[in-house]
């Protein structure tokens, strides 16, 4: 019997989906650091007279070249469209489907979808990197899932299990591989999504959930690269408040920091960075990245109480920095400490690690020593890019290897 590969752009006549759970529990879960993981077997379109079943998500293939065409030592941070996505939904049962890899699309939503009318939304950011021997790595992708699911808990949201989580990033991220960029050239950055797609008029959780996830190769967040960056500490706005949000990745973060980046870039500043919004004193983060100070080799960085987001890169940081035996600090940080500082940078899953070239507070601009690039955040970049791109081997764990 001929399978035939559906075209480009064809979409998929797919069965509805539905479930997602009510409650969700961390263990006991499957390890899944430091394995390699072999693509499932594909569900491809095929006449009516047979069937095809997949084990873990229906998926509809078209043709692709392994050639991709893209200019890979030009890499901006921006979209670019690749093949395919992931979409998995839930509904008033708590439970959700197993997912579809499917061509990469619009979606439909009813104008009264939660998403839209009360932002009730999540997204998480994760890469993958191609190491020399062409294999491909993931890094800490279970963090992202634990991650959203206590983000859900938060934002009244039903959220995929940790096993799901990591098997629709794995199913997307190989179902993508040639848009995966080479060794040094870049990543593949992985989006995924969890949102209200439900339609709801009165101020309600949204009776259906989509789990979305979608990836698209990318080089430096910021155009400096590993290059300092120049952020202004902001003063009339604060991102996040006691009680509120800040501490979760949820999409209406990121809508209120908008304004006064614009504002910051329009006057030559590569970012915001905020302050808490009680005292406006101490540090809380910049618009999409963590910071960190260095006095006298002792890395602190504001302690996490439900302000700031726990970034995974953040995490990662900080745990190698003491595997090499730094002292770090989490606690509060004022911003008298940021302008003594020997040196400064950011962290991110967009941007890893960013040294700070300079900050300015009040109309009075600091600089720090090395045009920015200190000796403690090239040590942590190189240490941590090195276990992510696979050039050392990963003593942490943290690691997952796709089969191809």
């Amino acid at each position: 019997m001929e399978l035939r590969l559906a075209s480009r752009g064809a979409r998929s006549a797919a069965p509805p989906l539905s479930g997602c759970l009510s409650r969700h529990s961390l263990s006991p879960w499957l390890k899944i650091q430091n394995h390699i993981y072999s693509m499932p077997s594909l569900c491809y379109k095929v006449p009516s007279t047979a069937k095809c079943h997949a084990s873990v998500a229906t998926s509809y293939i078209r043709e692709t070249s392994e050639v991709t065409g893209l200019d890979w030592d030009n890499l901006g941070f921006g979209l670019i469209e690749t093949d395919f996505m992931y979409v998995a939904k839930c509904g008033p049962d708590g439970i959700f489907s197993k997912g579809e890899v499917l061509p990469f699309g619009p979606i439909a939503l009813s104008p009264s979808a939660g998403v839209l009318n009360y932002g009730q939304g999540l997204f998480e950011g994760l890469k993958a990197y191609r190491k020399t021997d062409g294999s491909i790595l993931l890094f800490r992708p279970e963090e992202n899932a634990i991650r959203m699911i206590s983000g859900a808990e938060r934002m009244c949201m039903p959220a995929p299990t940790v096993e799901q989580f990591v098997d629709a990033v794995k199913q997307t991220v190989l179902a993508n591989k040639r848009w995966v960029p080479p060794t040094g050239k870049g990543s593949l950055y992985i989006r995924p999504l969890l949102i209200g797609s439900g339609a709801v008029l009165g101020l309600a959780p949204a009776p259906e959930y989509s789990f979305i996830i979608f990836v698209s190769p990318v080089g430096n967040y910021f155009k400096e690269g590993l290059s300092p960056i120049n952020l202004i500490v902001e003063e009339k706005f604060h991102r996040a408040s006691p009680g509120g949000t800040g501490g979760v990745k949820t999409i209406g973060n990121y809508a209120s920091v908008l304004k006064a980046q614009k504002v910051a870039k329009g006057k030559g500043y590569s970012d915001v960075l905020y302050l808490d919004a009680v005292h406006d004193k101490y540090l809380e983060e910049v618009s999409s990245c963590n910071i960190f100070v260095v006095k006298d080799n002792v890395i602190s960085t504001p302690a996490i109480k439900g302000t700031i987001l726990p970034g995974i890169t953040r995490k990662s940081i900080i745990e190698v920095a003491q595997s090499k035996g730094f002292k770090v600090e989490e606690r509060l940080v004022s911003v008298d400490e940021l302008l003594n500082a020997d040196e400064v940078f950011c962290t991110g899953t967009a941007v890893v690690v960013s040294p700070v070239g300079s900050v300015t507070y009040m109309g009075k601009r600091v600089e720090y020593g090395n045009q920015g690039v200190g000796v403690v955040s090239q040590q942590l970049y190189k240490s941590l890019t090195s276990l992510q791109m696979g050039n050392v081997e990963d003593w942490m764990g943290w690691t997952v290897q796709l089969n191809q």
